[in-house]
């Protein structure tokens, strides 16, 4: 399989190196040219085993209102999952949610490492590189992943409008929690997934070194349009 020339990632930039990272590790349904369609139909592209369904626009708006830089990933989480480490079994998944997927069924060693050198490393490298800029610049970045998850999981409808999760650090998500339930919102703490997860983006560049970091979850039909 031949390096596709296109960029890896989308960086949106900020006027300087400051104390905020917005993260997007699924903020794309695209994949690339040498790919196809990974031998799915185009409605599955629509789904959220594509993507984080309007979580790229929200991180987008965020960093603009922060003036903060932000990293998005640009390829579907179908050809390789940016969240997970490059020896998570699920790093390339041949089944998510039901949709077989033809295009990873042989999938071998070789070509998934092919897919980490070319898709996945340059992501988290770019991650590397502004954490090294706030740092030179005397701040220790927060971290700040956004994601979006499913308003019915399995036939079983999802109470929660936003999620923080967390793993070993609070000192964001607490806060967090807080702010949201003050303003009505219904608020999962560690819903609806647990924050922990050893080797994802977040334990990678931030819990690992100490860093502040959270993972907002937002539920997707209150983000699926600009509205």
């Amino acid at each position: 399989m031949s390096v596709d020339a296109s960029p890896q990632f989308q960086r949106v930039p900020a006027s300087r190196p400051g104390p905020v990272l917005f993260l997007c590790d699924h903020a794309s349904n695209a994949v690339p040219p040498a790919y196809g369609t990974l031998g799915l139909p185009a409605a599955e592209f629509k789904r959220h085993i594509a993507s984080d369904i309007g979580a790229g626009d929200l991180t987008v708006a965020l960093a603009a209102s922060f003036d903060a830089p932000a990293l998005l990933g640009v390829w579907s989480r179908l050809l390789v999952d940016l969240n997970r480490g490059p020896d998570d079994p699920t790093l390339v998944m041949k089944i998510s949610d039901g949709a077989l997927i033809p295009g990873n069924a042989r999938a071998d060693a070789a070509e998934i490492a092919h897919r980490i050198a070319t898709y996945h490393a340059p992501y988290h490298a770019a991650i590397e590189d502004e954490i090294a800029q706030s740092m030179a610049a005397g701040f220790a970045p927060a971290l700040i992943s956004m994601h979006s998850f499913t308003p019915v999981w399995r036939g079983d409808p999802r109470p929660w409008e936003i999620g923080i999760l967390w793993d070993r650090d609070d000192r964001l998500a607490k806060p967090l929690i807080a702010a949201f339930e003050a303003a009505g919102l219904v608020t999962g703490d560690n819903e609806p997934y647990d924050g922990a997860l050893e080797g994802d983006t977040l334990w990678t560049h931030a819990t690992s070194r100490g860093l502040p970091n959270v993972l907002i979850e937002v539920r997707q039909d209150l983000i699926s349009d600009a509205a």
